[in-house]
């Protein structure tokens, strides 16, 4: 046994010793090549954006390249050739399908940094961004299932299964569909909302009594940012199945509304000069609407609303709590006794 494995030693070390060689050199040339690639081209361009993003998995490939070749030119009679070469092929497919996902992120990355956000184009961006970063998602699990699968057929044994499995993929395919519908259809619920845009990255949403920002979109779930910073998780086929509110769908800009009960001796000219002085002193105020009506009275008082306008739902919400604030304090100060009053009548028996 120890003479076996001695013999086996001797034999693989000049061989091995010259794949380790040509493994190490050309890491080192790939690391020099890669530095000054890195000294002579700015950050941001296209070519880098690439380059920086499959780095370590093109290292890898190169290095399992040269070992593969180096293991070729062995001898054919060196013990245990053929378990080590497919090792060093298995490793080698695994290590192009990495650097093939990360080259595809790369473009999900170069495209929304060819559209970034300009003022007045930010729905275009969000639109290329969302519909990006979805299909670079299913592509790289259509990479990982092609990589996964050619990985697999290295060995033998699957390779004389693919026959039988041909031939019961039929059955198979039911099966799996029916296992694997939530998925499927999440898939293509993702789909149909990354062509039909009811909502992009960074949409202002009202779901589910929260309101809430969209902060990611995957293949089959979305990830909404709540205003709170608690994160809701929502798939992707409740979107197509569910009504919600989009505050910025076509622009970000919203109305917001202030309700406020006071009594009917209250004069309705002062709360329009007060509402409109603060108005004026809010920065969240884009000057568009500021009007005050009374829309609603019963027996005992009468509702005044103050609706106004802001750029954004964030600043719309500042600014409704600042008015509210504001307008209870003026009539605080001013006319304290036109608060809501209960009536009664009493009646001397």
């Amino acid at each position: 046994m120890l003479e076996s494995l001695e013999a086996g030693l001797k034999a693989w070390w000049l061989p091995g010793a010259s794949a380790l060689i040509t493994v190490v050199v050309t890491y080192v040339a790939y690391r020099l090549t890669l530095a000054v690639i890195h000294r002579f081209s700015r950050s941001r361009t296209v070519p880098r954006l690439f380059l920086d993003a499959s780095a370590r998995a093109l290292g890898v490939v190169l290095c399992l390249l040269a070992l593969t070749g180096a293991l070729k030119a062995a001898p054919d009679d060196l013990p245990l050739l053929a378990a080590v070469q497919h090792v060093t092929t298995l490793l080698l497919v695994l290590a192009l399908t990495w650097a093939a996902v990360r080259l595809t992120s790369a473009i999900g990355d170069v495209i929304v940094a060819l559209n970034p956000v300009l003022e007045g184009q930010w729905k275009r961006a969000r639109k290329v961004e969302t519909q990006t970063r979805f299909l670079v998602r299913c592509l790289n699990i259509l990479i990982v299932i092609i990589g996964l699968g050619a990985a697999l057929m290295t060995f033998e044994s699957v390779q004389h299964m693919g026959a039988s499995l041909l031939a019961s993929a039929g059955v198979g395919g039911i099966i799996l569909g029916f296992a694997a519908r939530p998925v499927l259809s999440n898939l293509l619920a993702g789909l149909q909302i990354a062509l039909t845009q009811p909502f992009r990255i960074d949409d202002v949403l009202y779901v589910q009594g929260e309101w809430c920002w969209v902060e990611e979109v995957t293949a089959t779930y979305v990830v909404l940012r709540v205003w709170d910073l608690r994160r809701l998780v929502v798939p992707l086929q409740w979107f197509i199945e569910n009504p919600f509110q989009n505050w910025s769908r076509n622009n970000a800009d919203l109305l917001g509304t202030v309700f406020i009960w006071v009594d009917y001796t209250m004069p309705v000219e002062p709360l329009r000069r007060e509402f409109r002085r603060l108005l004026e002193e809010a920065r969240e105020w884009d000057g568009k609407v500021a009007t005050v009506q009374v829309t609603d009275s019963n027996e005992q008082a009468m509702q005044v609303r103050f609706l106004m306008s802001a750029p954004d739902s964030s600043r719309n919400w500042d600014l409704r709590c600042a008015v509210r604030e504001g307008m209870v304090t003026f009539i605080q100060d001013n006319y304290p006794g036109h608060l809501p009053r209960v009536r009664a009548r009493l009646i001397e028996q």
